[in-house]
């Protein structure tokens, strides 16, 4: 299945593609695209749904992050062997680890925001994974089963904030919207082995990122049981599994996006991302976005 959640950001419904390429609507089947509709018996329940009965979206409509209330947004550094040397980094003998703050999730065609004092905006395409089950200690053979599903991310960073500012990388990695996921998660039955899926990235249409995942330093099976050593996974948190090379912090000299400039992610297996990169205005952005998050007194 591919599901998707649709509508105005904060208010998505849940929605699943038909054969046809439609965008159904589940809202008068389950909540959300969440933690509770996310387990193997929720997930077999969906299927034996016939989607040609459900009423379809909008023509048109938004799509917004595939994942809902997503608790913890982990990420993995330098998963790919060239990145690593594009970025004249040693290959890690471990994954690793940083956090994504869950605000920057954002739709897959959302608007990527150009923030006051950023200087060094990156691309960065990327396999990411959707628990489904707890996993907590679980052998790397075993890993797979706690996968609901798989998503694209762009793991946008903003490289000053990321590695010129004292601390962690989380700073470079958290900005409002800087984690795009989608356009949908394909359930795990339909992505056969997640070590053989291609991923791209173009700017303004030149073709800047071109990798698989089978040239990953750690497999997904080894990342899944990795992290669950340090932490107990809980359905619906999303792993971003790392970089193929061809980000704009490779290049040389480095490459940055500024506004105007448009992306566009994809894999065979996952569908496309597009967006646009726009200057924040605190008017037009930071005052509502603040006025919708205030509690009406």
């Amino acid at each position: 299945m591919k599901l998707v959640r649709f509508g105005a950001r904060g208010s998505e419904k849940p929605g699943v593609i038909d054969a046809q390429g439609v965008v159904r609507d589940l809202s008068g089947v389950v909540p959300d695209i969440d933690a509770r509709t996310l387990s193997p018996a929720a997930l077999t329940r969906l299927r034996e749904i016939d989607f040609a009965t459900l009423p379809a979206a909008p023509a048109g409509v938004r799509l917004g992050a595939c994942v809902g209330s997503i608790p913890n947004l982990v990420c993995i550094g330098l998963n790919y062997s060239d990145h690593a040397a594009e970025t004249d980094t040693p290959i890690p003998s471990q994954p690793i680890v940083f956090n994504k703050h869950t605000g920057a999730a954002a739709g897959p065609h959302d608007a990527l925001i150009l923030a006051p004092g950023s200087a060094k905006l990156d691309w960065e395409v990327e396999l990411a994974v959707v628990i489904g089950t707890p996993a907590w200690h679980v052998r790397e053979e075993d890993a797979l089963r706690h996968v609901a599903g798989y998503c694209l991310c762009n793991d946008v960073s903003e490289r000053a904030w990321q590695l010129e500012y004292e601390g962690q990388w989380t700073k470079g990695k958290s900005y409002y919207g800087y984690a795009p996921l989608g356009p949908w998660l394909v359930t795990a039955d339909e992505v056969p082995d997640p070590q053989d899926v291609d991923l791209w990235l173009e700017v303004n249409g030149v073709r800047r990122q071109s990798g698989n995942t089978r040239t990953q330093i750690f497999g997904v099976a080894h990342i899944v049981s990795y992290l669950s050593r340090f932490m107990a996974l809980a359905p619906g948190d999303v792993i971003a599994t790392g970089t193929p090379p061809g980000v704009g912090l490779g290049h040389k000299p480095p490459l940055f996006l500024k506004a105007g400039d448009r992306v566009t992610l994809g894999s065979s297996l996952l569908g496309e991302q597009r967006q646009s990169v726009v200057v924040y205005d605190d008017e037009a952005m930071g005052a509502r976005w603040r006025e919708a998050r205030l509690p009406q007194l």
